[in-house]
């Protein structure tokens, strides 16, 4: 029979239509990228084409800007914020709007442009991972801004326009809408219950393991019990943490490891589909650490948003996400690292 299901943070109703349910292999995965084989701008020889790098992994003796990289994070060449200029927030009536200022940069995560999450390392990861943190540490130091999004879109269904595997960063002069939906759902239950409700959400998915799809020592990787999408999946540490950039040495090991196996899964499960996902974690000009928890989202583009969710705001899922969990949890390890 269908449910409905309510997301204990922002209180989200989602339909799990489980008579529209369809295994995985009838979901109708396209495919993730069109390989043109023309020219690419972010592939390593092709350094001047991009904007000067603010952070890269390179050789000893390599001067920035050149050859010898394995990671390179540059500011978008056509940014949809800029950093330049003051905030000047304006009023017309009821209307209002404020300079485009923000940052928008684009981690390039490997020197190899056919890399993708099945031939990703854990080593690859961790790089990525650094990446994102030192960023995201340099952009906390700008007062105007409050937050910073990091994504990553692969394949032309979830939105890349770009071949070489990269991901992006978009630091912002407002926290957003989804943020602050998460951060006053959380608050609410913090008020209510005097705890964590992603530190409950943890405890629960670990008592049922139903929905779990893997885990490590410091991580867990999850269906979410209201998951919007098939095969939705979040990852989130075990432990309570706000703020992703605070995490040190062992957690980014963690993490990497388990990004590595969960993408892995996912890849091999699904064929290698488009995806999206998102980066969490709290914003700079609040102190949320009692009862905000980072973690990132990944989703699987496997059906699309139409009439109906656009206009309740409800999601039809027709994969139950315990059903998800167990087909990922089935992928072996043989088929995710090759043997």
């Amino acid at each position: 029979m269908p449910e409905l299901r309510k997301d204990p943070i922002i209180d989200r109703w989602v339909i799990i239509a489980t008579e529209r349910s369809k295994r995985p292999f009838d979901l109708g995965i396209h495919k993730s990228l069109i390989r043109s084989g023309g020219f690419c701008p972010l592939c390593p020889g092709n350094e001047d084409k991009t904007p000067h790098e603010v952070f890269a992994f390179r050789e000893p003796t390599t001067p920035p800007d050149g050859p010898g990289w394995r990671l390179r994070v540059v500011p978008n060449k056509f940014p949809a914020l800029i950093s330049t200029g003051e905030l000047r927030r304006i009023s017309e009536g009821i209307y209002e709007r404020m300079n485009g200022l923000g940052v928008h940069e684009i981690i390039i995560e490997t020197a190899d442009h056919h890399a993708d999450a099945l031939s990703l390392s854990a080593a690859d990861y961790r790089d990525i991972i650094i990446a994102y943190r030192q960023r995201i540490r340099a952009l906390k130091q700008d007062s105007r801004m409050h937050y910073v999004s990091v994504f990553k879109n692969y394949g032309e269904r979830a939105g890349s326009t770009l071949e070489h595997p990269h991901s992006q960063l978009i630091a912002l002069p407002v926290v957003p809408k989804r943020a602050l939906e998460e951060l006053d759902g959380a608050q609410t239950y913090f008020h209510q219950k005097g705890r964590c409700v992603f530190c409950d959400i943890v405890t629960q998915e670990q008592a049922d393991g139903r929905r779990i799809a893997d885990e490590n020592e410091h991580f867990l990787a999850f269906a979410p019990y209201a998951s919007r999408f098939p095969f939705e999946t979040c990852i989130i540490p075990k432990q309570h943490a706000a703020s992703f950039e605070d995490a040190d040495e062992r957690m980014v090991e963690a993490f990497a490891a388990i990004m590595n196996t969960t993408m892995k899964k996912i890849a091999v499960a699904l064929g290698n589909p488009p995806y999206n996902y998102m980066l969490h974690s709290s914003p700079f000009s609040r102190d949320v650490s009692p009862f905000y928890h980072w973690h990132i989202e990944i989703i699987p583009r496997l059906v699309r948003v139409a009439g109906f969710e656009w206009g309740t705001g409800f999601y039809m899922n027709p994969t139950p996400p315990e059903q998800a969990a167990e087909h990922l949890r089935e992928v072996a390890d043989a088929d995710i690292h090759g043997g």
